[in-house]
């Protein structure tokens, strides 16, 4: 048996779905999937990776930027949509890949989901951690110190002029231990919490729409795309940053902001993790995939030409990337500066959230790889009394806690978003691919327009890929590259497909 033709039977999967009295406990709705959706969207993506685009490569295009990154998670999440309610089961692109492609590419896809999931929330965390920071700086509760809240690859000039070098980030690490620990006493107790953070955040995201709106300086909007010739921007460290690069201007600047703001859609495919919890997945999954997909773009596109209507690009490169908001009202908005501190405590809460849905996806994607043979089966171990893979998630926060602690956010979340680009292509293909070899099969949503959807979800997000920057790709490379000799060296001997 090939390793492309190792596949699991959808037959097979479907009564895995069906065992409710030993699997993971069916307790979510569609609201509480939309609630979960917009939980893992809205965050670090919308509050600091705006900022990096718009700063770095895109200017205030970086609205044609979220829109370019929408059209790309459109068409993937009509696939999503197709195969989790279709396929209601744990695992999300891992699992379909399974039923579709075979086992050889089932890892590569659940390895990419690790730089997906995991390396999303250490992102988060960090931003977290800077976040925390503004906020005792506003209440006058001093600060943390530089070198406690960032990585030992950081470091940042003082208003005296003193270089500061980071050690570790110690509250990137608090706030994974605590929502690590919620995840184990269950996912029911999470989406509770969840769903009440969601109501908060879109609600000061709204917020600062609206206020925001009346400070718009049609300046900071002309140009719309960042001239060639631009002038350098004074980067934390004293150098300045050079626009004359080829994707750091133009319209190639607009498509690396995609690649970069991408970040901020990761989530929507998050839902399609907790299919196996969720109490009617086919009607109740692509409500949840979609509807937080299009409530978070229409949000996306108006907060970005707010903050950059509000402060200039080149402010971002270096005041206010990781506080952006805050930055702007407080610059920019000074008879606002209460609209700071209350959307600064909303944007930690709702980083929580984030956080909170990356680690659960995770830790459901390691449960199923493991309940296939594929990871040692302490990642599918469930806890007694709770029914959640709580050893997957004590191991998933030394994981994460490490890159949080020691890595900074730039690298973690460019890898983040390739790893979820290639996620969603290899989704694409097969959506293509079952619609070849099982046209048969009942699907209780159907992806319009195959194969022309899937296929166009394939050529934005391979664009998006290409936009990035060549040492992200490389990164993504070497880690794929590792999780092969994993495969070879683990997985293939102990699958349960195994000849």
């Amino acid at each position: 048996m090939s390793l492309f033709s190792r596949k699991k039977s959808l037959d097979v999967l479907m009564a895995q779905a069906g065992d409710s009295e030993k699997g993971l406990k069916r307790t979510l709705g569609a609201g509480s999937l939309i609630a979960l959706g917009i939980g893992a969207i809205i965050g670090a993506g919308l509050f600091v990776r705006t900022a990096a685009a718009a700063g770095e490569h895109a200017g205030p295009a970086v609205t044609l930027s979220f829109i370019v990154a929408a059209i790309g998670c459109a068409f993937a999440g009509l696939c999503y949509a197709e195969f989790a309610s279709m396929i209601p089961i744990a695992g999300s692109a891992y699992t379909y890949a399974y039923a579709t492609m075979g086992e050889l590419v089932a890892w590569i896809i659940g390895w990419a989901l690790i730089l997906e999931y995991a390396l999303g929330a250490a992102t988060v965390s960090i931003a977290w951690s800077e976040f925390l920071n503004k906020l005792l700086e506003q209440y006058h509760l001093g600060s943390i110190p530089y070198e406690w809240s960032h990585s030992p690859f950081e470091k940042a000039l003082d208003v005296n002029n003193v270089m500061h070098v980071g050690i570790m980030n110690v509250p990137a690490l608090f706030i994974l231990l605590l929502l690590s620990l919620l995840l184990i006493k269950g996912t029911q107790e999470s989406a509770m919490v969840n769903s009440v953070i969601v109501i908060v955040k879109v609600a000061i995201v709204i917020l600062f729409i609206i206020i925001g709106w009346k400070y718009i300086n049609p300046a900071n909007h002309t140009p719309f795309l960042i001239p060639a010739d631009a002038p350098p921007a004074l980067k934390p460290d004293g150098t300045f940053y050079d626009y004359s690069g080829l994707f750091n201007h133009g319209l190639y600047g607009v498509l690396t902001g995609a690649g970069i703001v991408f970040f901020a859609f990761i989530g929507f495919d998050a839902v399609s993790t907790a299919a196996q919890e969720a109490k009617n997945p086919r009607k109740d999954m692509p409500i949840g995939i979609l509807g937080s997909l299009v409530v978070c773009t229409i949000l996306y596109v108006l907060f970005s030409w707010v903050l950059t209507g509000v402060a200039p690009y080149t402010d971002f490169v270096k005041s206010g990337k990781e506080a952006s908001v805050a930055y702007a009202i407080e610059t920019y908005m000074k008879d606002q500066l209460w609209l700071a501190k209350v959307v600064t405590i909303a944007i930690l809460a709702g980083f929580s959230s984030v956080i909170l849905v990356m680690l659960m996806g995770q830790s459901r994607v390691f449960y199923t790889m493991a309940t296939d043979g594929l990871l040692p089966k302490m990642f599918s171990d469930l806890h007694p009394k709770y029914r959640t893979p709580y050893k997957s998630n004590m191991i998933l926060f030394l994981f994460v806690g490490a890159f949080a602690a020691f890595v900074p956010s730039k690298v973690a979340g460019d890898l983040t978003s390739i790893g979820t680009l290639f996620a969603f292509i290899l989704v694409c293909v097969g959506v293509w691919v079952m619609r070849v070899n099982d046209p048969g099969r009942e699907r209780p949503f159907k992806t319009p327009l195959v194969p022309l959807v899937p296929i166009l979800g394939m050529v934005v997000c391979a664009a998006m890929i290409y936009g990035l920057p060549k040492e992200t790709q490389l990164g993504a490379l070497g880690w794929m590259a590792v999780g092969l000799l994993v495969y070879f060296g683990y997985s293939k001997a102990n699958s349960k497909l195994k000849e």
